[in-house]
């Protein structure tokens, strides 16, 4: 990638994957704030019958899939400039597979995410 032989370079990469994480994270927390807008205008209406999948439901889990995308795509990424760098690159002992075991949590957390809107109604 690079013939700086400097460890910034890896650490540069790692900011980048934590920034998609933090993006991702806030696209994720925008969808279940929109598909909440639902029932709560549900309440509001004070409707009797039932509530059902209204836009906002299906606005909202785009969103919360769009943040899975995100992170998920963030890693492979990630992981193409960790093959590209060389050793002098990345410091001694340093983990490597932090940033991306956070992300992968993440991912998995928003699909339980999703199986929970699904299953709730």
């Amino acid at each position: 990638m690079s013939d700086l032989n400097d460890p910034r370079v890896f650490f540069a990469a790692e900011r980048t994957l934590m920034a998609w994480n933090r993006t991702g994270l806030t696209l994720m927390a925008f969808g279940f704030v929109l598909e909440r807008f639902g029932l709560f205008l549900h309440v509001l209406r004070q409707d009797p019958g039932h509530a059902g999948r209204d836009l906002s439901f299906w606005i909202g889990i785009a969103f919360i899939m769009l943040a899975l995308v995100v992170i998920g795509f963030s890693i492979v990424q990630f992981r193409h400039v960790l093959k590209t760098l060389k050793p002098v690159e990345i410091p001694a002992r340093y983990c490597t597979w932090g940033g991306i075991a956070m992300n992968l949590s993440v991912v998995v957390l928003g699909l339980a995410l999703l199986v929970y809107l699904f299953s709730e109604l």
